[in-house]
């Protein structure tokens, strides 16, 4: 069992979601079960099962890649839990970026597959899957069975095996109990989103391009169309974001791009809003949507070092506003800010679509401004540092 403070933690936060959500009595806090696994460790990283949720009365197991840095000896490590999104798997390379940087990672399979081994940079970042008896039900989504028991669909299945990995992993003596963060890439990052309201022993998350409010705005609007009004309620009460991001407390860094497929701005902003915590937003224009673009992100890197290992801390905006047609954030950082810009479309309609362009803005000290253009429709803010972090402020309509 999890330390008594710690489990008292968790408890408290599942039942912040008992009115919607179905995890309150899954024991998820309790180190779960491991067995030897059917697969070739990767270089560097080894193969874990552990246990997770019954699927229709069976057993179900989980796979994951679990790695620490190299010639780890006594010491005790921060570490990661690592999300993967749809068509992903359980990445041993996503491990192994975070072991090289000082942090033990575990990375688990959260569709019940276990990945072939990568072998190459092509298969690296989309190995092949494979099912087994002890598989759960797959992603992503699994609109098509809302009806079924919430314990018997995918993403009841996927926040268990996420929130069990983070309780197995805390129970490795190398790793510092203390000092665990979250994130998550696309379907990762709406995984990563829920955890958040759930599971308060995380020190901060990070989901890179996923949110909630999916209903309103999200690369699944003909799937809940498809549905229907009653069908895709009960998908949304019981598995949007929404639902539990507002239970957050942690610190979370939000990465997304302008024109991401599938969470657009609208719905993310109103996600990033609902948390309870400190926010830090790291917003480009046009980010490639992809697992390689959503694990590299170096202020996903700052961002964990500055919070578990007391690094500097990224730029933090304090206030933002537009006055005469004259945009401004103010702002504190760690690091020097090098640079700022203005990014702004003067595109309505679809927001994958809108054109956007770049300007330079100006520093005066801890504040950067820039004039919009008199026919832009939204715009924001970006500040970097010298190593090319960027931080963002929030974008603001006309």
């Amino acid at each position: 069992m999890i330390r008594r403070r710690f489990a008292l933690v968790l408890l408290s936060a599942i039942s912040l979601a008992t009115a919607t959500g179905p995890w309150s009595g899954a024991d998820l806090d309790s180190t779960p079960k491991t067995f030897e696994a059917p697969h070739q460790d990767e270089p560097g990283v080894k193969s874990i099962w552990f246990e997770g949720v019954p699927y229709k009365g069976k057993p179900t197991r989980v796979f994951a890649y679990y790695g620490v840095p190299a010639g780890s000896g006594q010491q005790q490590f921060p570490a990661m839990v690592l999300i993967h999104g749809g068509g992903g798997t359980a990445f041993a390379e996503w491990v192994r970026m975070w072991n090289a940087r000082g942090y033990a990672a575990i990375a688990m399979d959260t569709t019940g597959a276990v990945p072939a081994k990568a072998v190459d940079a092509k298969t690296m970042w989309n190995p092949q899957r494979t099912r087994t008896e002890f598989s759960g039900p797959t992603g992503w989504g699994d609109f098509a069975n809302v009806d079924l028991a919430p314990e018997d669909q995918w993403s009841y299945h996927a926040v268990a095996a996420v929130i069990r990995a983070h309780s197995l992993l805390r129970s490795f003596p190398e790793v510092d109990a203390r000092r665990v963060g979250v994130t998550g890439i696309s379907w990762g990052g709406y995984l990563t989103s829920i955890v958040s309201g759930l599971d308060a022993r995380f020190r901060f998350a990070a989901p890179v391009y996923g949110c909630g409010f999916l209903g309103e705005d999200s690369a699944w609007l003909k799937d809940f169309e498809k549905l229907g009004p009653a069908r895709a309620e009960r998908w949304l009460s019981l598995w949007d974001p929404s639902k539990y991001i507002g239970a957050s407390r942690m610190p979370m860094l939000w990465v997304n791009g302008t024109n991401d497929f599938a969470y657009p701005p609208p719905s993310w902003r109103k996600s990033y809003r609902l948390a309870k915590g400190p926010r830090t937003l790291a917003y480009r224009v046009r980010m490639p949507h992809g697992h390689p673009q959503g694990a590299k992100p170096e202020e996903i890197f700052a961002f964990a070092d500055s919070i578990l290992r007391k690094g500097p801390r990224l730029a933090r905006i304090s206030k933002q506003g537009i006055e005469k047609d004259t945009a401004w954030v103010t702002f504190s950082s760690s690091r020097p800010i090098t640079k700022a810009e203005l990014a702004f479309t003067r595109d309505t309609g679809k927001w994958q679509d809108r054109k956007w362009e770049i300007v330079p803005a100006e520093l005066k000290g801890k504040k950067a401004l820039a004039a919009v253009p008199a026919d832009a429709k939204v715009f924001y803010l970006n500040l970097y540092d010298a190593e090319g972090r960027v931080v963002s402020g929030e974008f603001q309509d006309r």
